[in-house]
C-alpha cells in the first residue's frame, strides 16, 4: 500500500506553481464528445481522475495522448454511446459524458457513478434537465439510458445550484433545437471555463458565472485548442499549508478572484495574504486566531477547502465553528485529526474546534480527496511522523503533491509499505 510519510515541524520556503484545475478539465474532456475532430487542451494536470476520464473515452473509441501537460483528444472514431462500468464507478464526473453523447448521438447509456463517499450527490437534477430537453430516461440493471431523436430547448430550474447538473445540461443544450434557460445555475469558475470552451467550439452561451445561463442551440460544433484555468482548490490547499507551518510561500498561476473567500478567512485567522501580479504570497504569523466559517456554493467558502481549513483551525488560540452546508457527510476526516490530538466535536452539520497547542504525528487514513490533503497539511505542522494511508484519493486531485511540497522544503515522501 502506498502511503505519504511526513516529518512535521519544518517551515516551507519558496515558490509553487498551481496546476490546471481538475474540476475544469474533466467536463471539458467530456465536452469534446460534442464534435468530431482533434482537440488540444493545455495545462491539463495528469491526475488519476484525468486518466480515468481518458480511459472512459478510449472505451467509446476516442483516442487521447498526454505529454507535458498537453492533452490531445481525437473523437473522429467514436463508436459507442455506452460508458464502461469500470470507469464510471471510479469517478462521479464520468457521468458528465451523458449530456454530450445524448445531444450528439441521440443515445447514452451510463452506469450509476462512483467517487468520494462524502455524502449524497444525486444525479436527479441532471436527469430532470435531460427530460426537460425532451429525452426519455429509463433505468435498469444499474444503468441509466437516455434517448432523444433531437433535444429541444426549454426553461430548466435547478432545485440546488449543482455544478455537475449545470455542466451536463449546458453541454446537452448546446446542440438542442431552440433556446434553453438554466435558472439557479451554479456560478463556479469551472462553469465559466466550460462555457468559454463550448463557445470557442461554436456554441452560443451567455450568462455563465451567474445564476441564469442562456443557451441558443446550434447545429454543430468544431474541435478547438483550449487552456484550462488554474486549480483554485490546489492553490488554496498550499495557502493553508503555508499558514499552518508559519511559512513564507509564493503560489503562482492563480486567478485572484477565485481565491477571495479563502484569502479572507486566512486573514481573519491572522495570516498575512498578499495577492499581486506574481501570485499570492502567504506569510504565517505567530498565532492562529479562531475563525467561524460556513461552506456555500461559489462565491462562498468552498466545501472543497473545508477539511484543509479545519486542519489549520485545530491549532488556533480559541474555539472555531465550521458549518458544512453542501455535503452532509463531509466530516469523516474529524476522527483522523483527533488521532493527531485535535479537539473537535460534531454537532449536527457543524464541527466545534477547540484549538490545541500542538498536534502529534500519527497513522491516519485518507477518507476522501480533500480529507487526504488536510491530513498531509496537519502532518506538516505536527510533532513527529505522520503516515497517511489510502492516498489514492489524494492522487485523484493533486498533481505531484509530494514533489511540490518537497520543493518547498517539506520532509515528505511517498512510500510503498505492506
Amino acid at each position: 500500500m502506498k502511503r505519504i510519510v511526513i516529518e512535521g515541524g519544518t517551515p516551507l520556503r519558496g515558490i509553487v506553481h498551481t496546476s490546471g484545475a481538475k474540476n475544469a478539465v474533466l467536463p471539458i474532456i467530456a465536452a469534446s464528445l460534442l464534435a468530431q475532430g482533434e482537440f488540444t487542451i493545455y495545462d491539463t494536470p495528469w491526475l488519476a481522475d484525468v486518466e480515468t476520464m481518458c480511459e472512459l473515452l478510449d472505451s467509446l473509441g476516442v483516442s487521447s495522448d498526454f505529454q507535458d501537460n498537453i492533452l490531445r483528444i481525437d473523437t473522429a472514431n467514436l463508436q459507442k454511446t455506452e460508458a464502461h462500468y469500470d470507469c464510471v464507478r471510479k469517478m462521479r464526473a464520468s457521468f458528465l459524458v451523458m449530456g454530450p453523447l445524448l445531444a450528439k448521438y441521440g443515445h447514452a447509456k451510463i452506469s450509476l457513478p462512483g467517487g468520494c463517499a462524502i455524502g449524497s450527490r444525486p444525479i436527479d437534477l441532471h436527469l430532470k434537465g435531460f427530460e426537460a430537453l425532451g429525452a426519455k430516461v429509463t433505468f435498469g440493471d444499474g444503468y441509466i439510458v437516455a434517448q432523444a431523436a433531437k433535444l429541444k430547448g426549454n426553461k430548466i430550474y435547478l432545485d440546488f445550484p449543482s455544478v455537475g447538473a449545470t455542466e451536463n445540461i449546458m453541454m446537452a443544450a448546446s446542440l438542442a433545437e431552440g433556446h434553453t434557460v438554466i435558472e439557479n445555475a451554479a456560478e463556479e469558475p469551472e462553469i465559466v471555463d466550460l462555457s468559454n470552451f463550448l463557445n470557442a467550439m461554436g456554441a452560443k452561451i451567455k450568462g455563465a458565472g451567474t445564476s441564469v445561463i442562456r443557451i441558443e442551440g446550434v447545429d454543430s460544433l468544431s474541435a478547438i485548442r483550449h487552456t484550462v484555468i488554474p486549480d483554485r482548490i490546489e492553490a488554496g490547499s498550499f495557502m493553508v499549508a503555508a499558514a499552518i507551518t508559519k511559512s513564507d510561500v509564493l503560489i503562482t498561476n492563480i486567478i485572484d478572484e477565485h481565491l477571495k473567500s479563502v484569502a479572507a478567512k486566512l486573514q481573519d485567522a491572522g495570516v498575512n495574504v498578499d495577492i499581486s501580479y506574481d501570485g499570492v504570497r502567504i506569510q504565517g504569523t505567530g498565532e492562529i486566531y479562531p475563525v467561524d466559517l460556513k461552506t456555500l456554493p461559489y462565491p462562498g467558502f468552498p466545501t472543497d477547502m473545508q477539511a484543509q481549513f479545519m486542519a489549520l483551525l485545530t491549532l488556533a488560540r480559541g474555539t472555531s465553528i465550521v458549518t458544512e452546508t453542501v455535503f452532509e457527510n463531509r466530516f469523516m476526516h474529524v476522527p483522523e485529526l483527533r488521532k493527531m490530538g485535535a479537539d473537535i466535536r460534531i454537532e449536527d452539520r457543524s464541527a466545534v474546534i477547540s484549538g490545541v497547542e500542538r498536534l502529534q504525528g500519527a497513522d491516519v487514513r485518507s477518507t476522501d480527496l480533500r480529507a487526504g490533503a488536510a491530513l498531509v497539511i496537519a502532518g506538516l505542522a505536527a510533532d513527529g511522523i505522520t503516515r497517511v494511508s489510502h492516498i489514492h484519493h489524494i492522487l485523484r486531485g493533486y498533481e505531484n503533491f509530494c514533489e511540490k511540497l518537497m520543493a518547498l522544503g517539506a520532509k515528505v515522501k511517498m512510500v510503498d509499505e505492506p
